[in-house]
């Protein structure tokens, strides 16, 4: 008995290593390779410890061939091996081949569950005691051989439920390395389609504006080219001075998408300091306008001011373009801490559609272009400053007054989480 102590002890590590090496050749053939070394390593050895009969490589070769398809079935490979043994149990017949239990068993607690895996151990468990009753030396059975026989059938158990512990944490972190993967790829799709979103508004935004001040210009300065030349003139190189700006606008807003535009530092973003230039703007268009600042727009982020400047660019274009003739537009932007109300009205009797007062788009007349006839479907003017305003979680009401004329309302919140983002 103290020889078969003495071969499992010798085996059980070099077989343990060469299982873990398993993963680097095609399973069929490690499994394959790892049978016939158990084999042909096995077969000297039995005849020299214990003069086994030549019959007994018919044993040998039933209890190693299993091994093959040990991945594709471990219980049923594990079974087949253990009543291999019983029948080797029962003619009398020691073999160091019996190393195979502990391949067997090794693959059922890495590929099997836990319930399984205690099934076959106790098969095993009472396999080791048969073989240390019967096979036992002249003093009788040996406690210590069934227990260093047990330890090491518990050790092989212990390293395959490693192995499948270890085996499915990996799965694990490949599975979330996957999804992180994934839900990267969608943010970077989100974060393209908000730059989109957000410069189609700048492009709304600038053009419309732009395009309205140049035609009510032009159309100024063709009335007064006769009567009065040295205001069409002025009118003229005020339509030049407009696309200029439109054009300096525009490369702004299209400079982020290059990290080597210099325009972008060369021409800061609008803000709150330049509502007065646009207010003037407005009026050499033709249309009064009146500008109210209260507070201190200091502390307001730039991000906050741009949107500002593109609320009230945009209020006073659709003013521009539909209001009638004679109207007169007021500007009021409130700043404290951590809100800037923006507030922009005129006193004309308009040609818009009749929509709802809050604002939304089916009924605003923002995108209406130039020329169109009165009431005709909007664009995306309001429903871009709503986004606006929204970015920054705050609300944006736009509708007629009741005495006439026309109102748009936003407030920003600049501490909540959308004006951080924005």
């Amino acid at each position: 008995m103290r020889y078969a102590a003495f071969a499992s002890a010798q085996t059980a590590r070099p077989v343990r290593s060469l299982l873990q090496a398993g993963a680097r050749l095609p399973p069929v053939v490690f499994d394959a390779s790892l049978a016939a070394v158990i084999l042909f390593a096995t077969v000297g050895l039995n005849s020299e410890v214990y003069q086994s009969p030549s019959g007994s490589l018919v044993l040998q070769v039933a209890l190693s061939l299993p091994l093959v398809w040990r991945r594709r079935a471990p219980l049923t490979v594990f079974y087949a091996v253990a009543a291999v043994a019983l029948v080797q149990w029962l003619a009398d017949i020691q073999l160091l081949t019996d190393v195979a239990l502990l391949v067997a068993l090794y693959t059922v607690a890495a590929r099997s569950t836990w319930r399984r895996t205690l099934v076959a151990g106790a098969v095993l468990e009472v396999g080791i005691l048969l073989a240390t009753t019967r096979w036992a030396g002249p003093d009788g059975p040996s406690v210590s051989s069934a227990l260093f026989l047990t330890a090491v059938a518990v050790a092989v158990a212990v390293t395959g439920v490693n192995t499948r512990i270890r085996r499915a944490y990996l799965d694990s972190l490949k599975d979330r390395a996957v999804r992180l993967e994934r839900e990267r790829d969608q943010r970077a799709r989100l974060a393209v389609a908000d730059e989109r979103a957000r410069i189609s508004r700048d492009m709304h935004d600038i053009v419309t504006h732009n395009l309205s001040v140049m035609v009510a210009l032009a159309d100024g300065a063709v009335f007064a080219q006769h009567r009065s030349p040295d205001r069409a003139t002025a009118a003229m190189r005020q339509i030049s001075g407009t696309g200029r700006q439109a054009l300096t606008d525009m490369r702004r807003s299209l400079g982020v998408l290059r990290a080597d535009e210099p325009d972008a530092h060369r021409h800061p973003a609008p803000g709150i300091a330049q509502l007065e230039s646009l207010v003037g703007q407005m009026r050499a268009a033709g249309l009064v306008t009146r500008l109210g600042l209260e507070g201190d727009p200091a502390p307001v982020p730039a991000a906050a001011q741009l949107t500002v400047y593109r609320l009230v660019q945009e209020a006073l274009t659709n003013t521009l373009k539909h209001a009638s003739p004679g109207a007169r537009a007021e500007v009021r932007v409130r700043c404290s801490s951590g809100l800037v109300t923006v507030d922009v009205t005129d006193d004309g009797r308009t040609a818009r559609a009749p929509g709802p007062p809050s604002g939304s788009p089916s009924g605003s007349p923002s995108g209406s272009l130039p020329g169109s006839p009165p009431g005709s479907p909007s664009g995306h003017g309001i429903l871009g400053m709503r986004e606006r305003a929204a970015a920054y979680g705050g609300t944006l009401n736009a509708g007629p007054l009741p005495g006439g004329g026309w109102r748009v309302s936003a407030t920003l919140a600049l501490g909540t989480a959308g004006g951080e983002a924005a």
